[in-house]
């Protein structure tokens, strides 16, 4: 009977030390997760995520790759975006989106104008960060009959995002802003009828990382042109060539 009562008493302070502790220590005496490495050397391997059993990892020597949790908390190397041209043209001619952007004369004097090119709307219940990564091409030319711009101005093409904000103004913030300036003038031959430069696609590139709260949010893609302060015709078609996007939530 007293043996019984002892034993008793002996898993009863057991439980107690591990209800006291709530977690399990490898080299920790007072664990203070449900897993708690003790050693300042300590690491864990996970056979499953090991180069020879898992097809997203490299194997490369002293090379690491991210690791992700999906919806049940398991671990990963795979990782999904919510869009990702993943090598293919991420704008088709089927694609609703805003290609082209003149400056004329008839516009305001500012030689500035600029055109919200597509947009993409996220719905998110947590705090989270959108990555975005963009290739755009660009063609440049004088109007819209293609032909060459032959004066001694400079254009200026740039590409960015907005959030949240349906009418862009002076004060918007812009994200992952890239610029390119267009010059296609040649001193010996500029009034002459052999072209002054080859045509072809120039590419604004971007990448930036955006902070999105708890809600509905939209992410707008523009694009616009400059001509200096006074209005020197310019059309410029995006997106007419293979362009990549990226854009993956966190």
């Amino acid at each position: 009977m007293i043996r019984k009562l002892l034993l008793l008493l002996t898993c009863s302070a057991t439980l107690l030390s591990f209800s006291q502790v709530s977690g399990v220590g490898i080299n920790e005496d007072n664990p203070q997760q449900s897993l708690h490495l003790g050693s300042s050397t300590g690491t864990i391997r996970v056979d499953g995520l090991n180069a020879t059993n898992n097809n997203y990892n490299g194997g490369e020597l002293d090379k690491t790759y991210p690791l992700y949790v999906d919806n049940n908390g398991d671990m990963t190397l795979q990782t999904t975006a919510y869009n990702n041209s993943d090598g293919n043209d991420a704008f088709l001619s089927t694609d609703p989106i805003n290609s082209e952007v003149s400056i004329t004369l008839a516009q305001a004097n500012d030689g500035y104008e600029v055109i919200e090119i597509t947009s993409y709307d996220f719905t998110v219940d947590r705090n989270t960060i959108l990555e975005i990564k963009y290739s755009l091409s660009i063609e440049v030319f004088q109007d819209l009959l293609l032909n060459i711009i032959r004066d001694p101005y400079a254009r200026n093409i740039s590409n960015f995002f907005t959030l949240d904000t349906p009418v862009l103004t002076p004060t918007t913030r812009r994200y992952a802003a890239h610029s390119k300036c267009y010059f296609n003038y040649n001193y010996e031959n500029g009034a002459a009828s052999l072209p002054n430069a080859s045509t072809g696609y120039i590419y604004n590139s971007g990448t930036t990382y955006v902070t999105l709260t708890p809600g509905t949010h939209t992410l707008r893609f523009y694009g616009s042109v400059c001509s200096g302060s006074a209005n020197r015709s310019t059309f410029v078609r995006f997106a007419g060539g293979p362009d990549a996007v990226f854009l993956k939530l966190h």
